[in-house]
């Protein structure tokens, strides 16, 4: 016999700790290869870990609503096949005819927190994760009015994100209430409201600040003339929409864009490692996506540049609206080699983004506006109004220096402005 030990999986860049949302088997079951052992979640996603072998679960480590890091044995599973595992601090046997639960083998800490928990949530028979429980506590939110809130986690779980825009929401409406029926009140004793960031904003903090000392960050801008994009995809949105149940937006086409780029220069498709460049073999183009809750998350196209137009939109559709929806799988943020960021969806012509570490470079692109423009024609130059828009890469100095970063910029607004008009779907 050999003993397995399952440990907290890494589930994306910055992902340092899980929380144990609820163990599928109990210890003395038997398992089979992909038999889901155990939910768990981050501020991410909730996604469900499978066993990667057969055999009998015989430890539990860690209770439901404890928080594990990445990496920290959690289970114990007891296989007949010879396995290439660490097991020196796990070996002893357990007594026979063991029935212990899992509630019999958390620390007495995790006991104690159960229970405030517990007395905190009452009879209610939904099951809210410790972080919900303890914001719901804070805000004096009760459980009816907890029950009550539509979730968008898994199997309807009540997210973080959830909460807090049920929260927001909340303030709002008092804040309206209150300028109407009292009389403004101006303070001017100087006093702040001081927020604290969650969990997820910290993270991000803490990448952006990571990239910023790593990478020597240059930012390149360039204008591209969009009109023939515009007035195609005007054209075809609606019967587009008819064919395929999907709404055509700019973001596939751009992407489509990006990935041929990176084709054409694969020397912007790589990530560094002390003093060795990885080329990478895969065109993974992530792409920034606004939540509910103000934070960004980046689900990733795998193998952009292989997919037709139809294939991306469904892709981009499909990513964007399961991000905001808290129901990304773990893979699906994992494994980008380069990113765009539309920061002309909120307004802004251009920006100078933060690349998003291990990459090497990511491309904003800027609000399309109508501008008037000088167009070469068989007849000579002429004044005509035009949809452009800016665009701008920020790239890492050490490995992609002006010349490589400022040619790639240009192939991309090439593309752009190359897009064939005449393409079926």
């Amino acid at each position: 016999m050999t003993h397995f030990e399952l440990v907290m999986p890494k589930m994306g860049e910055s992902i340092i700790e899980a929380t144990i949302l609820r163990w599928t088997k109990n210890i003395g079951d038997f398992v089979e290869v992909d038999d889901t052992l155990v939910e768990i979640a981050t501020d991410k996603v909730d996604t469900d870990v499978p066993s990667p072998v057969k055999g009998k679960l015989i430890k539990i480590l860690f209770g439901e609503n404890e928080v594990v890091p990445v990496g920290q044995t959690i289970a114990v599973i007891e296989t007949e096949v010879e396995e290439s595992v660490d097991s020196s601090d796990l070996s002893e046997k357990l007594p026979s005819g063991n029935t212990l639960t899992v509630a019999e083998v958390i620390t007495p800490v995790l006991h104690a927190n159960l229970v405030k928990t517990n007395n905190y949530i009452g009879k209610s028979l939904r099951f809210y994760s410790p972080l919900v429980k303890n914001m719901a506590q804070q805000e004096n939110i009760t459980i009816e009015q907890l029950d009550a809130i539509p979730g968008t986690g898994m199997n309807g779980r009540l997210t973080k994100n959830d909460l807090l825009l049920y929260i927001s929401q909340r303030t709002l409406k008092t804040k309206s209430e209150a300028f109407v029926q009292e009389p403004a009140v101006f303070h001017t004793s100087g006093e702040n409201e001081i927020i604290e960031m969650d969990r997820m904003r910290k993270l991000i903090a803490d990448h952006m600040v990571m990239s910023k000392k790593t990478s020597a960050h240059v930012t390149s801008f360039v204008e591209a003339d969009v009109t023939e994009i515009v007035q195609w995809r005007e054209k075809v949105k609606a019967p587009f929409e008819a064919k395929y149940n999907q709404k055509i937006t700019f973001t596939p086409i751009f992407i489509q864009a990006v990935a041929r780029a990176l084709s054409d220069y694969p020397m912007v498709n790589i990530s560094v490692e002390g003093d060795k460049i990885i080329l990478k073999k895969d065109i993974n183009i992530g792409m920034a996506t606004a939540l509910p809750s103000g934070n960004l998350i980046v689900p990733v196209i795998k193998n952009a540049d292989k997919l037709s137009l139809v294939e991306l939109t469904t892709k981009v559709n499909n990513l964007a609206d399961r991000a905001r929806k808290n129901l990304l799988k773990p893979e699906e943020i994992q494994g980008g080699t380069f990113t765009t960021t539309n920061v002309g969806t909120f307004g802004s012509i251009m920006g100078t983004p933060i690349i998003n570490q291990p990459q090497v470079a990511i491309l904003a692109i800027g609000a399309i506006k109508k501008k008037p423009a000088v167009v070469e024609t068989a007849y000579g130059d002429l004044i005509a109004i035009r949809h452009l828009m800016f665009l701008s890469l920020s790239y890492d100095h050490r490995v992609v220096d002006g010349a490589l970063g400022s040619s790639f910029l240009r192939r991309i607004a090439d593309y752009f402005e190359r897009f064939d008009v005449n393409q079926g779907f």
